[in-house]
């Protein structure tokens, strides 16, 4: 037992360090990170036993010391956390407060909550965990100074999310209670204030992924795309990530989707359910995918409308194969997503 726990203590993502000042580095090709990537921290861990998370109950290691996406998130106070947030308040955009399937998360995500509330104006998102909560727990979240929240359903069909994350891995979480909470938090924080963590790779089609972002944007939330990248540990470790065809083009149906360009019902598939035309001309076609947007990260906005969370190489490898881009993407990059856009 180290009682380093929440919510006197909180970990951090290792960008988040570094934005703070916590821990030096520098990020690939000068990307930054505006928004603030909190975890709720206790010596027993997370309860959850989901087949790709590095937080799982069944991966070996002591819970404060597992890596999560793939890197390490380094634990210090929370006051010292506020403290630096304040002090680099220029640099900040948003901070996000993620939840651990554990009892005591729900009184403590409330508490860091009002801690940064009471000291900043930052806006603050919730990464909540559906399995704990009830419908006053999340108006009590709205009252503690939230504003946006976030639902890692992350599998797209109810057989897979069983299989990843419910009764098929002994796993605590249901598919109807994920989406029940969904609706919840849409009636209580509002239209397009609610997002729904999707990821791409866990054995669904195109076609699935494509009804799914669908499902979200009909039911007023919108969705938060990533690929598949397999923590060392988890039980897919060896999973292979999706290939880089498959997922921008299901960026780009999650662009378009989320701002109307077009509806799921307009999408041409093929035998395989992958798909082949995106109800644009051609035209349409390539003015959108020049803007670049549709392949950088969807995360929370910032005040403006703009990713604030954009997880710099969250779902990739520093390097010239970069998934989710959190910046702008060059000329050159554009190419690239062109012909990874027609690949099958």
């Amino acid at each position: 037992m180290n009682n380093m726990e929440s919510p006197e203590y909180m970990r951090m993502s290792l960008a988040a360090a570094m934005t703070l000042g916590f821990k030096e580095g520098r990020f690939y090709r000068g990307a930054t990170l505006p928004c603030v990537n909190l975890l709720l921290t206790y010596d027993e861990g997370c309860v959850g036993a989901c087949s790709y998370c590095g937080l799982s109950r069944k991966r070996e290691g002591d819970y404060p010391e597992k890596s999560f996406i793939r890197v390490s998130w380094p634990t210090y106070e929370t006051d010292d956390i506020v403290d630096k947030m304040l002090e680099k308040k220029d640099k900040l955009k948003r901070v996000c407060i993620s939840m651990v399937t554990n009892k005591k998360a729900v009184h403590d995500t409330i508490d860091v909550t009002e801690r940064i509330r009471a000291k900043t104006n930052l806006p603050i998102s919730l990464l909540i965990t559906p399995t704990l909560l009830s419908r006053e727990d999340l108006v009590n979240f709205k009252k503690s100074g939230a504003e946006m929240i976030g639902v890692a359903v992350d599998a797209v069909t109810p057989e897979l999310f069983d299989s990843h994350r419910g009764k098929g891995i002994k796993g605590p979480h249901r598919w109807e209670k994920y989406w029940e909470v969904t609706g919840q938090a849409l009636e209580i924080f509002g239209e397009n204030m609610v997002g729904v963590h999707l990821i791409v790779g866990l054995g669904e089609t195109e076609r699935e992924m494509a009804k799914t972002i669908q499902k979200v944007k009909d039911m007023g939330a919108r969705t938060h795309l990533f690929s598949f990248f397999p923590e060392e540990g988890s039980k897919l470790e060896k999973h292979p990530q999706p290939p880089a065809g498959q997922f921008r083009r299901m960026q780009f149906v999650r662009f378009l989707v989320d701002e109307c360009f077009s509806t799921e019902g307009e999408f041409v598939y093929d035998e395989n359910d992958r798909v082949v035309a995106f109800g644009l001309n051609e035209e349409e076609l390539n003015l959108l995918t020049d803007l670049g947007t549709p392949f950088m990260t969807s995360g929370c906005p910032d005040e403006k409308g703009e990713v604030a969370c954009n997880r710099p190489y969250g779902d990739s490898m520093p390097g010239p194969d970069i998934r989710s881009f959190p910046f702008w993407p060059k000329k050159e990059d554009l190419e690239k997503i062109r012909r990874e856009l027609e690949t099958y």
